[in-house]
């Protein structure tokens, strides 16, 4: 059902564009200069006359069985122009989902650990910034200074340019990769950043940290063992609903840097009205997303075991925010009801 949504929206949206694909496809000057019985027959081929709802059926019926259609810019199968083109963006997505995630979870514990300190305004001030800044003008920043002043990364494309395939290395393939995933992880530090700062705070403001202090525990060592495990799970729910955003920076980031990706294949596809290309990236991209959020799920077991048993007990409800405490009582030096002598165990 998320597909076929998803696919009509697409499929509308490029019926309402006032885009001439024949003038698209060809140019000004040759749609121009185009007899009416050429440009008839190009209408033909590309269905611009054809129905809507007959467009997006013949289209859907392809999909059923295996066919994306053909893409109108490339003239290539859609299938074909996605499978080229979805290593370089996966690589580049995967690294500043990773990256953006890890980072920010990491400026935000200590920004939240600092609060009101220097360490805290300073990476309030940065998220701030990069959220405001927009990708495509953060990566031209970094294209001109890095690229085109210093010299110290290629000023575009995947590979080097005049090389044969067979002769690029992963060292060319990872200089050529390396800005602009550092611009599009720089662009979603901010929120998982922010959100985990907030969550920090509210958990050294509550009971379970009063009990960390009177047991005699640091700051540190009490948010490490009673507190990371509840911050980490928010702030994955956070980093892995936002895969549709990451593509969407992609996107304007592999146009500044003409890298061969699925968004500079859709702003070229945007660009001609190449509709069939471009339900298939964004079926592509909604199953993405529906990834990220099963993602969460996984991870939410892998970090905390209690959210696996959770699910299939209703039971789990009834623990209150000293349970991480509580419910280990090996944890303490209690004493003996009846001989006095302190042990490890008991009852708190």
């Amino acid at each position: 059902m998320l597909v076929v949504v998803v696919s009509f929206v697409v499929f509308l949206l490029v019926d309402l564009s006032p885009v001439d694909p024949v003038q698209a496809n060809v140019g000004q000057a040759a749609s121009l200069s185009m007899s009416e019985a050429k440009r008839a027959q190009l209408e033909a081929y590309w269905g611009v006359g054809e129905p809507l709802l007959e467009r997006y059926g013949n289209w859907l019926w392809g999909l059923l069985h295996g066919d994306l259609g053909t893409s109108l810019r490339f003239d290539e199968p859609v299938a074909q122009v996605i499978a080229e083109r979805a290593g370089a963006s996966f690589a580049l997505l995967s690294i500043a989902w990773v990256g953006s995630g890890l980072l920010g979870f990491v400026l935000g514990v200590v920004a939240g650990m600092a609060h009101r300190r220097w360490p805290d305004r300073l990476i309030r001030g940065w998220c701030f910034a990069m959220t405001s800044i927009p990708s495509f003008w953060l990566a031209l920043i970094a294209l001109m200074v890095f690229a085109v002043a210093l010299g110290w990364f290629p000023i575009g494309f995947a590979t080097p340019v005049g090389v044969a395939q067979a002769d690029v290395t992963w060292a060319d393939v990872a200089h050529h990769l390396a800005l602009p995933a550092i611009c599009l992880t720089l662009v979603g530090v901010a929120p998982v950043a922010l959100h985990t700062r907030e969550k920090v705070i509210e958990f050294e403001a509550g009971e379970v940290a009063d009990f960390c202090r009177l047991r005699g525990e640091g700051p540190w060592q009490g948010f490490w063992r009673h507190g990371l495990r509840n911050v980490a799970l928010p702030a994955i729910t956070l980093q892995c609903a936002s895969v549709g955003e990451i593509f969407g920076g992609a996107v304007l980031v592999e146009e500044v840097f003409s890298y061969p990706g699925l968004g500079q294949a859709a702003v070229t596809a945007g660009l001609g009205s190449d509709v069939c290309l471009l339900a298939g990236i964004a079926v592509v991209t909604s199953l993405l997303v529906f990834g990220g959020n099963f993602a969460a799920d996984v991870l939410y077991g892998v970090v905390d075991p209690r959210m696996r048993s959770a699910r299939g007990a209703a039971g789990a409800s009834k623990e209150g925010p000293l349970a991480s405490l509580v419910d280990r009582p090996e944890d303490y030096d209690v004493p003996n009801a009846s001989t006095g002598e302190v042990g490890r165990g008991g009852t708190v």
